[in-house]
């Protein structure tokens, strides 16, 4: 038996014996459930991450992640398969690799690999034969085998024969109650058919359906596809908000209506702009490496104009309802701004449009304050440091008096929207909440 096959052999028996050690970088929204799904398969997990809060949380058994509870999370470390680093040093235990960084856009829309990059060279330095490199972090095809694969290959070691590399692209929903981790199929890659042979069989243990595709790039590409589909229909409802608006036209009904056709429709809904850390970034990576071609991507960059435009159109419908209801002028409004995180009953503000609503609101020279049931204080952002520690304010009913016009944002289940109606003045509804409810009022507008 040679080398290279003695390799695989033995990371492919240990896989496949649950004796392998696995190794997840990043223990944020992807990270952190992807190592207790694992953990739950049988394997023993270290969470590596650079961020020493986070550690300390999971020390004390503490979840930050609302997809993981702490009582799952208990479970995993008083059974000896789950434990957690600042230690990159242990990186060399680990039998399979798992990339879970931020992949975010610079301020002007070009891919920011610095973490994965960074990453890349953590795992080069504690490198060894027999090891099995995964990258999730969403980005271009071509991010796998040229960028990390190339960086791992730096110490000498050869992909295919020595150690070896896979994509498989994270597919976390924060809030959805119906699939987690471990129930939502898993499209994998290899550099190799032995690689892709030890994809399938270490994600094939954790989750329930594995989908392979033929290349690294290929399953990089089936990650900006779904977002990139996502961001162009969002766009195209938001485009028809703003021409039905015109036309007198409600687009939450027209869409309801248009649902009921059984065929050839898909409904998707409008709101105040694009958040989450997928559908606002995502499609711009393609943007970008199309660029290597000389290839354009109209609907992409269509798609990103139009859904960034919308927090300062509903910015607009906002003044001008403020105009002409109450003849008061923004720049002398108090606005409550209803929900900050990016889509309801999760805490992520990740990309949240509420953000950028509030810095237009104060941009035109009104103030904002926000409120939401799941996120106390705005933390930092890399964006909105002006915003750093505003704290969310009460929803009682003297406190939603007080403001000249409530702005919902994020349409977050535990609100009490029948007190919110008999104590606004005025409502200006993103989300279609308050007919979805069946309640209705004359200061109630939507945008």
């Amino acid at each position: 038996m040679d080398a290279r096959s003695s390799t695989f052999g033995t990371l492919s028996k240990k896989i496949e014996t649950r004796t392998a050690r696995a190794g997840i970088i990043g223990l944020g929204y992807v990270g952190l459930p992807l190592a207790m799904a694992v953990a739950r398969s049988g394997f023993a997990v270290t969470g590596f991450d650079i961020d020493p809060k986070k550690i300390v949380a999971l020390d004390t058994r503490r979840s930050y992640i609302d997809a993981v509870t702490n009582e799952a999370l208990t479970a995993e470390i008083d059974a000896g398969r789950f434990s957690s680093t600042t230690d990159f040093a242990g990186l060399s235990d680990c039998d399979v690799i798992v990339i879970c960084v931020p992949t975010p856009l610079t301020k002007h829309r070009d891919p920011d690999l610095s973490f994965v990059e960074a990453t890349s060279r953590s795992i080069a330095a504690h490198l060894r034969p027999g090891q099995l490199v995964v990258l999730e972090s969403t980005t271009y095809p071509g991010t796998t085998d040229d960028i990390v694969k190339v960086i791992l290959e730096g110490t000498g070691l050869k992909s295919g024969s020595d150690f070896f590399v896979g994509f498989s692209p994270e597919r976390e929903d924060p809030g959805n109650q119906h699939y987690h981790t471990a129930t939502i199929p898993k499209v994998v890659a290899g550099d190799g058919a032995q690689a892709l042979s030890l994809m399938k069989s270490f994600y094939g243990a954790a989750v329930s359906t594995v989908v392979p595709v033929s290349s690294n790039a290929t399953a990089e590409a089936v990650k900006l596809t779904e977002n990139i589909f996502r961001s162009v229909n969002i766009a195209l409802v938001n485009e028809l908000k703003t021409v039905y608006a015109a036309m007198g036209i409600d687009v939450w009904e027209v869409i309801d209506a248009a649902k009921t056709k059984p065929f050839g429709y898909m409904p998707f809904y409008p709101g105040p702009g694009l958040g989450g850390h997928c559908i606002p970034i995502d499609p711009f990576y393609l943007t970008w490496k199309s660029r290597e071609y000389e290839l354009p991507t109209r609907f992409i960059e269509l798609a990103g104009e139009i859904n960034s435009a919308m927090p300062r159109y509903v910015v607009g419908k906002l003044a001008e309802a403020l105009d002409i209801r109450a003849g008061k002028a923004l720049s002398r409004s108090c606005v409550l701004v209803l929900g900050l995180a990016y889509k309801k009953n999760v805490a992520d503000i990740r990309e949240s449009p509420s953000l950028r609503l509030i810095e237009i609101i104060e941009e035109r020279g009104g103030k904002a304050d926000y409120h939401d049931p799941f996120v106390a204080e705005i933390p930092p952002t890399r964006e909105y440091q002006a915003l750093k520690g505003r704290q969310s304010i009460d929803l009682t009913p003297e406190a939603i008096a007080a403001y000249d016009a409530v702005l919902i944002a994020t349409d977050h289940d535990m609100i009490d929207y029948a007190v919110l109606l008999k104590n606004a003045k005025l409502i200006v509804d993103t989300r279609n909440v308050l007919s979805r409810l069946g309640l209705s009022a004359d200061h109630v507008i939507k945008a």
